[in-house]
């Protein structure tokens, strides 16, 4: 099998991914990267020997030898990257959040409609195993029928990770609430079955925002910038980015539109780092216990009770489903990403989906900074989300 030739926009935080997609005789091969940080440009150097590495976006959209592009680029440049790469015919990966505002996400699959280009997001938590053994025993009827979640994100390293670089700020992430939740929202509209159609939210900057240790403007992260047992408590934090301006702390309140209610809660200024899952069916819940290696699934549905530690059934995900980045999940999603460039056809991440996590995103951080006034979540253009449902073909190649 020749190996397809991959480009790369952005060689940062989510360097791995290029690095998964790396394997060359094996199917695919990074051949070209644009970065515009000349550091990022020497280790993306170093990691594909003998590509072609540039500072400029255009000359790998538009090379020659490059089959599919994948975008890993800072959030709010998304649309812009990826609108260029479809234009230009090739296949293109988006790092989620699909971008930073409804009408720039619709802009992307307005795109990709038009010119026919393969588009594909990526959320990754929907390959992560503790999401799929999930959803799969609620598929069999583990718990019922699906009536409410709750969702608990607790970001220990929070500090370090989003209020150290352009993380930071509005204009370029419009809030945690949308940058950090979007997977979780994603995954809650996954396990209920439909799209949220009202959202409610309140938040707050309550730790980070006090700290006056900051970067003076220009002046790049220390290499300290993170590290895995220090910078704690969170107000012993130093080299915080110039401006902050995004909450730390937020509260959300969604109806989706199969009448399910769900609940999502997210803290950067916590000591540990772990998400929560509980759903309520009309006949059980489930909740997960972690979501790497060791994680498990536990399901209450024989009968009431007393509070009861021991769940009716437990369900381990197995050791192995961890290799890789995100819980195992991320080179299952480039192999998702590669076998879609090849043949087309369904794949388990979706732009719509991607697009609706944003727009709950918005307009819970409209509602959140409007003293938590109801919003009402757009839909998408019905003749967009019926392209893409069908696998992003014309309605007469079904």
């Amino acid at each position: 099998m020749t190996d397809l030739r991959i480009g790369v926009l952005g060689y940062g935080l989510r360097g791995s991914l290029a690095r998964t997609a790396h394997r060359p005789g094996r199917g695919s091969a990074v051949v070209a990267v644009a970065d515009p940080d000349p550091r990022a440009r020497a280790e993306a150097a170093e990691a594909f020997p003998g590509g072609f590495v540039t500072a400029d976006h255009r000359a790998v959209t538009g090379h020659p030898e490059v089959d599919a592009v994948l975008v890993l680029t800072p959030d709010h440049t998304h649309a812009d990257l990826a609108c260029q790469t479809l234009v230009a015919g090739k296949p293109v990966f988006v790092e989620k959040p699909l971008d930073i505002s409804v009408e720039r996400c619709d802009e992307i699959l307005r795109t990709a409609h038009a010119t026919g280009t393969r588009l594909y997001v990526g959320h990754n938590m929907r390959h992560m195993p503790v999401v799929r053994t999930m959803r799969d025993l609620i598929a069999a009827g583990a718990i019922g029928r699906v009536r409410t979640v709750w969702v608990r994100h607790f970001v220990g390293y929070g500090g370090d990770w989003y209020f150290k670089d352009w993380h930071a700020e509005r204009r370029y992430t419009t809030s945690l609430l949308l940058q950090k939740a979007a997977h979780d929202i994603d995954v809650l509209h996954w396990l209920a079955g439909a799209y949220t159609d009202d959202v409610q939210a309140m938040g707050d900057l309550m730790v980070y925002g006090d700290n006056p240790h900051r970067r003076a403007p220009g002046e790049p992260k220390g290499d300290d910038w993170y590290t895995p047992d220090g910078h704690w408590p969170p107000h012993t934090q130093r080299g915080l980015n110039p401006v902050i301006d995004v909450e730390d702390v937020s509260l959300l309140n969604l109806r989706l539109a199969n009448g399910v209610l769900a609940a999502y809660q997210q803290c950067h200024f916590t000591p540990d780092y772990w998400r929560n899952y509980t759903v309520i069916g009309d006949a059980g819940r489930l909740e997960n216990f972690g979501d790497g290696p060791g994680a498990e699934v536990r399901v209450w549905n024989s009968r009431r009770s007393g509070y009861r530690a021991g769940p009716d059934a437990t369900h381990t995900v197995p050791d192995g489903a961890a290799e890789g980045g995100h819980g195992g999940a991320d080179p299952l999603l480039i192999d998702e990403f590669l076998r879609f460039v090849r043949h087309g056809g369904a794949t388990d991440t979706s732009p719509v989906a991607a697009r609706m996590a944003v727009a709950v995103g918005c307009m819970a951080t409209q509602s959140l900074r409007a003293g938590g006034t109801p919003r009402r979540v757009p839909p998408l253009d019905p003749a967009l989300a019926a392209y893409f449902d069908r696998g992003q073909t014309s309605a007469g190649n079904r």
